[in-house]
């Protein structure tokens, strides 16, 4: 397959701002996403940024990386525009790694990719893994989504989907048994599109499900658009929304470089 793998890192973040920048172990943030992206072997890696400071830092760990248009609404429109850059033929995988994983496995990159490389039916591919505790299905940050025995996705929502009726009316005891039956699942923020794809979906409206959920990938369900999903191969490590959330990757890559 060809296979391109973007990285859209914008430098507003209300949470944590120059977030691409922040230093983990000694590098920049963007510079861990795209060390774990090259990993995984499945392409080329661009940076695709809204800021020369993240641009000029990751050329200088000699990343591809371009400068992006900043009226872009989400990552998929900043990666659309590198689609139209670099002319890529309709038919290429571009796979979507957020700038904020920077413990992302690099089998999961190359998961996505074959997956929708060997299903010409679907528009995207992404992927999931079991929810282990029952306060987590009711979340509002933590997506879940459905999907059919094919892996087509059904539904994505910040809801508890599927409701368990009769366990989850009361809600009386907090078990974490209800995540034991197996039912729900966690969206990983990992996407596959093809390249035609991603010039065509910007055009497209937004649908009232997404902007009620705040989930762009309702609006492709609502256009006709298959999205397949499956179970992750490992566990991702954390994201980095918070300042938290950084100090806690930061300690994970503390304990690894101690380890080495």
């Amino acid at each position: 397959m060809t296979c391109l793998v973007v990285i859209p890192a914008r430098w507003s973040s209300v949470r944590l701002p120059g977030k691409p920048l922040a230093d983990i172990a000694g590098k920049p943030m963007v510079v861990r996403v795209y060390e774990q992206a090259v990993a995984s072997g499945v392409g080329p890696v661009v940076v695709a940024s809204d800021d020369e400071r993240v641009v000029g830092a990751a050329r200088v760990c000699g990343a591809d990386a371009v400068l992006t248009s900043a009226s872009h609404a989400s990552g998929t429109d900043r990666i659309a525009e590198v689609v139209a850059m670099r002319g890529l033929d309709p038919a290429t995988v571009v796979v979507n790694v957020q700038g904020d994983e920077p413990l992302l496995p690099p089998r999961l990159i190359e998961q996505v990719a074959a997956n929708l490389s060997h299903r010409a039916e679907f528009a995207i591919a992404t992927l999931c893994e079991s929810i282990e505790r029952e306060d987590e299905i009711f979340e509002p940050d933590v997506v879940k989504v459905v999907f059919d025995a094919r892996g087509r996705a059904a539904y994505f929502s910040r809801a508890p989907i599927p409701y368990c009726r009769g366990r989850f009316d009361a809600r009386a005891s907090h078990s974490p048994a209800a995540a034991r039956y197996g039912l729900h699942y966690r969206h990983i923020g990992l996407y596959a599109y093809r390249a035609d794809f991603l010039s065509r979906f910007h055009a497209l409206e937004p649908a009232p499900n997404e902007l009620a959920e705040s989930l762009e990938q309702l609006r492709a369900i609502h256009h006709g658009y298959s999205i397949h999903v499956e179970a992750a191969r490992e566990r991702p490590g954390p994201g980095v929304d918070t300042p938290e959330d950084l100090e806690r990757v930061r300690a994970i890559f503390a304990r690894r470089l101690r380890r080495d």
